[in-house]
């Protein structure tokens, strides 16, 4: 390759993390630009148009295509996805133990892989709705937390629930209240232990 660094995309997943194995994922997914195509949040309730319906409809049907994998909490935002996936080891019988995907490399059953089919799949459905092939939906990665234990699961199931009454606080709410800390509440993550 001419420019190896120009187009090397850095990965946030945890290096040589075996992402098929069993566990639970708490997984958040922003809009392309982080534009508000999901529905709308009125009196700290999320109310889906047509766009958040889909995704709504497309995260159910997750363990249909992906038998090793059970859902937990789920909340649409305007902008963002978050989202609990658990993946258990008893399903899994075509997955090799220990794969760590790569690049190009997808791994069946895997996190990356299911959240790629996901993403592609709501992409391909909302674009034929909106008349706009191949136009973006989904920023280019995804946000992925291991969750290590019962404590960090509640905390992350309430901050999905809440996350609609503090909208006019999120940070990635384009329109918050208040601004100022942004980078600091980002930092933050209410369900780390």
């Amino acid at each position: 390759m001419i420019f190896p660094n120009k187009y090397h995309r850095r990965s946030i997943r945890l290096k040589g993390y075996d992402y098929t194995q069993e566990g639970a994922y708490f997984i958040t997914i922003c809009t392309h630009g982080r534009e508000s195509l999901l529905g709308e949040i009125v009196n700290g309730e999320m109310l889906l148009n047509a766009y958040g319906r889909v995704v709504q409809a497309c995260w159910k049907e997750i363990p249909i295509h992906f038998k090793n994998v059970e859902l937990d909490v789920f909340g649409l935002m305007p902008n963002h996805i978050h989202g609990i996936i658990a993946t258990n080891v008893g399903a899994r019988h075509a997955v090799p133990l220990h794969s760590v995907e790569s690049f190009g490399n997808p791994v069946i059953g895997s996190i990356p892989t299911i959240i790629r089919s996901f993403k592609s799949a709501i992409t391909n459905k909302i674009n034929k709705i909106r008349q706009t092939p191949n136009a973006p939906l989904w920023q280019r990665n995804y946000y992925e937390h291991v969750i290590r234990n019962e404590e960090s699961l509640n905390r992350i199931r309430e901050y999905i629930f809440n996350n609609p009454l503090n909208w006019g606080i999120d940070p990635e709410n384009p329109r918050a209240i208040d601004r100022s800390p942004l980078q600091l509440r980002r930092k933050h993550k209410p369900w780390e232990v």
